[in-house]
């Protein structure tokens, strides 16, 4: 009897001892299939992304240089894409980043904008919408605050990452919606691809005309479009300080 408890014993704890074994296995797998996912989805993102642009779209610009705190020129209005750490100014460049890939961010209206030219050398900005600011094509870099009355309420063409109003073609208002749209989707990319200068060359290049519509829009949600100190037209000071002419009477006929 005591023969057939100690066997009875010896198999219960057998069982238990592969269950347990099966338990752990399990465990480790799930856990490896985790990590395995986890890491592609950061590979992926990584093949979409550049790793420059999340510090570039986090950084605070316009500050002034704490080297460089008497100079004339010491905002900082530069960003090393090689570095990728804060900002710096014009000074900083020629000393530390001289034969690095330098960019130079503008404000328009309290918001960071970088030109087109600079950018797309860079960085594919397909879907992203463009505006001409005092002749010059910039882009914004992070999403601007709506106000509640300047929202579109009949547009149907909008940000998918922040729903503000867009001209047709693009998708994003910003980089950092597009960003955005790539980490939910994946449906984008800011790695420039010969496939990619391709559409941007086509598709998705916007008449001038139609941009000036966007900036009258854009001022009507009391944004002023200006990046530079502008200037008044050459005679528009004095035409409006000019007294009117002397009335004078038509010739009499014969």
């Amino acid at each position: 009897m005591t023969k057939v408890m100690n066997t009875n014993a010896n198999i219960k704890f057998y069982f238990m001892h592969e269950y347990y074994l099966i338990m752990i296995l399990a465990c480790c797998v799930v856990l490896s299939i985790f990590f395995l996912g986890a890491a592609w989805a950061g590979k992926q993102e990584a093949m979409l992304v550049p790793p420059w642009l999340e510090a570039l779209l986090s950084t605070d610009f316009f500050s002034a240089c704490s080297t460089h705190k008497h100079a004339s020129r010491n905002e900082c209005n530069l960003f090393c894409l090689d570095c990728h750490n804060d900002a710096f100014c014009f000074y900083c460049r020629s000393t530390r980043h001289e034969d690095h890939l330098v960019i130079q961010i503008r404000r328009s209206s309290y918001h960071d904008v970088v030109r087109v030219a600079e950018i797309e050398k860079v960085l594919d900005i397909s879907g992203v919408q463009t505006y001409v600011i005092n002749s010059a094509r910039v882009l914004f870099l992070n999403e601007r605050r709506q106000l509640k009355s300047s929202t579109a309420k009949g547009s149907s063409h909008l940000c998918e990452a922040c729903s503000r109003s867009l001209l047709e073609p693009f998708r994003f208002c910003s980089l950092g919606c597009k960003l955005l749209g790539i980490k939910k989707n994946g449906d984008s990319s800011f790695i420039i691809s010969k496939k990619n200068d391709e559409i941007t060359e086509g598709k998705e290049r916007i008449p001038r005309r139609l941009l000036a519509k966007e900036e009258v829009h854009e001022l009507r949600e009391g944004i002023q479009q200006e990046i530079y100190q502008s200037t008044p037209p050459a005679g528009s000071h004095s035409n409006s300080r000019r007294r009117k002419g002397i009335p004078q009477r038509a010739p009499l006929g014969p």
